[in-house]
């Protein structure tokens, strides 16, 4: 037996989805099956904030993720997670009518019969729709994958020295290769590489191993003092110059001054001026300390202080976010506990953060979360969803639990 549907699509004249868009207010119309109607699994709706208009239609945006991860949509500089939202209600795709104008049962508008009934032809009902989420871009794949394989020593020898020795592409992405993999728009994903101090070698995204850049900073803080260069005015061609000469390649004696140093200027005319960041390179010879594990913190502040060089002031206050520091009996010690090295995301960190401690007072606790982003959620609401504060009087020292 023939539904309603299917005989309106026989007797009355089809039309597309423009029969809907000029529907006049408290008029009605009646719809019929189109005869490609299906599932169609291939057309989803999708919900779109005005803004992201402009992105979509001129093709400024893609979807990305791996078969084994959820997709997300990327705009040239931010992340959208997508989601499927179901509806109680029947939604109905109706296509142009220009899409199906050739076939056999559909009549001409000017033709005698145009008196017979409107009917607005249905391609497809839609279970729901997809909508649009800004998310955080998702990064902590990119460490690992820049982890596989650092610039070392041996690589930078092994370059020198054999011309024709086989490259070991192991572990080496070019940027297309991390737009494949990372989940971030291109503006994300270009800040966490300057982030991350990464440099392209060869074309291929790199971070520099943590011996190679010991090797790189002390052969820079040598030359300074032998040539009598101050750690705030280097000249970038001077620097450069004496590096390359001790065997470090130009584009990684470079990238040293944007490790551990500061842009004075642009180099207007001449070369570019380079100030060293205290912080950076006293924190740098911190962590080079605290690789044996954990010390005295008299005995670290004793070794720290004859490691940095002559005219910086180490501070305690510089280590924030690098260390811990606990009380065993009348002693403290000291033990290497980096914020660089946790997840991005806030249930991985303060899953961590709660192994490391079970308990945390907020002076210790802020460096850990303060660089946390969340969009839509203020630092205030993340420690309301995964912390516990009890503060036993109002002087005393707020304590965060696992909630």
């Amino acid at each position: 037996m023939e539904t309603e549907m299917e005989l309106k699509n026989r007797n009355g004249r089809e039309g597309g989805a423009e029969v809907v868009l000029n529907l006049q207010p408290h008029s009605s119309i009646s719809i019929a099956y189109h005869p490609l109607f299906g599932p169609h699994d291939d057309l989803v709706l999708l919900e779109l904030d005005e803004k992201l208009i402009p992105d979509i239609l001129q093709e400024r945006v893609t979807l990305r993720g791996q078969p084994n991860e959820d997709a997300v949509l990327c705009t040239s500089s931010k992340t959208y997670a997508v989601k499927f939202v179901g509806t109680s209600n029947s939604v109905f795709l109706m296509p142009p009518s220009d899409q199906f104008a050739s076939r056999e049962n559909v009549q001409d508008c000017d033709e005698k019969d145009s008196g017979k009934m409107m009917v607005a032809s249905v391609l497809k009902v839609a279970p729901g729709n997809m909508e649009l989420v800004e998310v955080a871009p998702r990064l902590d794949k990119l460490k690992l994958l820049l982890s596989e394989n650092p610039y070392s020593f041996y690589e930078a020898s092994q370059m020198e020295d054999s011309e024709g020795t086989e490259k070991i592409d192991f572990g080496l992405y070019r940027w297309e290769d991390l737009v494949d993999r990372i989940q971030a728009s291109d503006s994300e994903l270009r800040s966490e590489l300057e982030a991350l101090f990464a440099v392209e070698v060869n074309g291929f995204w790199r971070i520099l191993d943590e011996d190679y850049k010991d090797g790189l900073l002390n052969m820079l803080l040598h030359n300074s003092v032998l040539n009598d260069w101050s750690f705030d005015a280097l000249s970038e061609d001077d620097v450069v110059a004496v590096l390359v000469a001790d065997g470090f390649p130009c584009n990684i004696s470079r990238h040293c001054l944007q490790i551990y140093g500061h842009r004075v200027d642009g180099g207007i005319g001449g070369s570019c001026t380079w100030r060293l960041d205290e912080t950076r390179v006293c924190v740098h010879f911190a962590r080079r300390i605290l690789r044996g594990g954990k010390m005295r913190l008299e005995n670290f502040m004793e070794e720290w202080m004859k490691k940095v060089p002559e005219g910086m002031h180490p501070r305690f206050d510089m280590l924030e976010g690098e260390v811990l520091t606990e009380k065993l009996a009348i002693e403290t010690w000291i033990h290497a506990f980096s914020v660089s090295s946790l997840p991005s995301t806030p249930p991985e960190r303060f899953s961590i953060l709660f192994q490391e401690r079970p308990k945390w007072e907020w002076k210790d606790l802020d460096p850990y979360v303060r660089d946390l982003k969340v969009p839509g959620l203020s630092s205030e609401s993340l420690l309301l969803k995964y912390t516990r504060r009890t503060q036993p009087t109002l002087d005393a020292e707020p304590i965060f639990t696992a909630r």
